[in-house]
């Protein structure tokens, strides 16, 4: 429905926190282009100018990333992402992967201990995409289903700062996939993810630990012994 207030700048603020409902919902998720600006107007029913201070706010914050010529993108699902992102942009990989190596691990030990079925229900349906993904030889879909993957894993912790902290941290995740994986999809670069899950699965909390801890440097092992 349209958003209607008679101040503009309560106009303003509630066009934000629309857009960024969107963005946190999935509804945009990373990587994808957002609605022109004059699709906005009409889903809205505001004026350009509000859409647009509204897109500018929510760029500044690092949600959004305007491309001239080519459209709007979204670069992070929250503030707190938008800025570790730009902040882990230039940090060295073997840092990267000690980190998520870390969150994955005590994530996945807690897993173990608190998963319900439906966790387990939605983990045994994202590996089975995350191998499709793999199958399609299509290198971004895979590191996509594979985040996901990995979020599943950690919000079974039902540790709600541990999930939200991950989260955040996604799309720097992502980039140190993309570069793990490369562009193109080896026999090599391939980590079966169904032990973790059986782990997961039958409560054996240091198997899910050790799974887990482990996956972040299968592809490159050097990471793991490299000496700042």
């Amino acid at each position: 429905m349209p958003l209607t207030t008679p101040h503009r700048s309560a106009l303003s603020e509630q066009v934000i926190a629309e857009l960024r409902n969107q963005i946190s919902s999935g509804e945009w998720p990373v990587g994808s282009r957002i609605p022109t600006e004059p699709e906005l107007v009409e889903q809205l029913g505001v004026a350009r100018n509000t859409v647009r201070e509204a897109v500018r706010a929510l760029a500044h914050n690092g949600l959004l990333d305007i491309r001239q010529g080519s459209g709007t993108y979204v670069v992070a699902t929250s503030e707190l992402a938008g800025v570790m992102q730009r902040r882990f942009a230039d940090a060295e990989p073997r840092h990267i992967a000690e980190l998520r190596s870390t969150l994955e691990s005590s994530a996945a030990k807690l897993a173990a201990q608190r998963r319900t079925e439906r966790d387990l229900k939605q983990l045994d349906a994202l590996l089975e995409r995350r191998e499709q993904a793999w199958a399609s030889g299509d290198a971004e879909a895979f590191v996509t289903a594979d985040a996901t993957f990995h979020l599943a894993v950690v919000a079974a912790s039902h540790n709600d700062v541990m999930t939200a902290m991950y989260a955040d941290l996604g799309e720097v995740m992502r980039d140190w996939l993309r570069e793990d994986v490369g562009e193109k999809l080896t026999p090599e670069s391939h980590m079966d993810h169904a032990r973790l899950v059986d782990a997961i699965r039958e409560s054996d909390a240091e198997a899910a630990a050790k799974e887990a801890a482990g996956y972040p440097f299968m592809c490159r092992p050097e990471l793991f012994d490299a000496r700042p």
